[in-house]
């Protein structure tokens, strides 16, 4: 595919190792080629690079398949998800999941992108509700102010939560940020 075409998303491989395109600028100098600046990111370990390329450069597109999966269980330093269609197993590292892992509820659904049999990125849904499983007990003056607490979600993750926030509430959690959103529902 001639560099042209490429947008963001789109994903490529560079010297065998699959990329996937964040950002794209074109610039057409008054003199010489245009040029295109591409921000890419590495799917096999999630770094970022920039690199340039002419406007007569050619990639050769990647074929990623995108399927829903479900969360299982972790084993170890992995996590296990099942492919919802074909019920296929596939075991994923801690270090690819970084601190989405703290938001894994067994029986979670998310998105799985796989290469050659290969899971190269998995994308969680942007919210997901949680229980508080241990905090810091609030005082009366705590609802007064803007304070926040550190505490355990039933999936081992840690959250900032309004001080009002008590064990056994559900709380929803922006995925993309990993910040508190709101309270779902209270203790009795």
């Amino acid at each position: 595919m001639d560099i042209g075409e490429v947008s963001r998303n789109t994903k490529f491989l560079i010297n065998g190792v699959p990329f996937a395109v964040e950002d794209v600028k074109f610039v057409k100098p008054g003199k010489g080629r245009a040029m295109y600046y591409l921000k890419l990111r590495n799917l096999f370990d999630g770094t970022t690079r920039d690199q340039t390329f002419h406007s007569s450069d050619k990639v050769e597109e990647v074929l990623v398949s995108s399927n829903d999966m479900q969360y299982l269980y972790k084993e170890g330093d992995h996590y296990v998800f099942m492919d919802n269609d074909n019920f296929e197993q596939h075991s994923v590292s801690k270090e690819l999941l970084g601190v989405r892992s703290q938001f894994l509820k067994e029986g979670l659904v998310v998105t799985v992108s796989v290469m050659d049999g290969k899971v190269l990125e998995i994308t969680l849904p942007k919210f997901v509700e949680l229980a508080v499983v241990k905090g810091a007990a609030s005082t009366k003056s705590d609802t007064i102010t803007a304070q926040s607490k550190m505490v355990e979600l039933e999936t081992g993750g840690v959250l900032a939560v309004p001080a009002f926030v008590k064990e056994g509430d559900i709380v929803k959690v922006d995925t993309r940020t990993n910040n508190y959103v709101e309270r779902v529902t209270t203790k009795k």
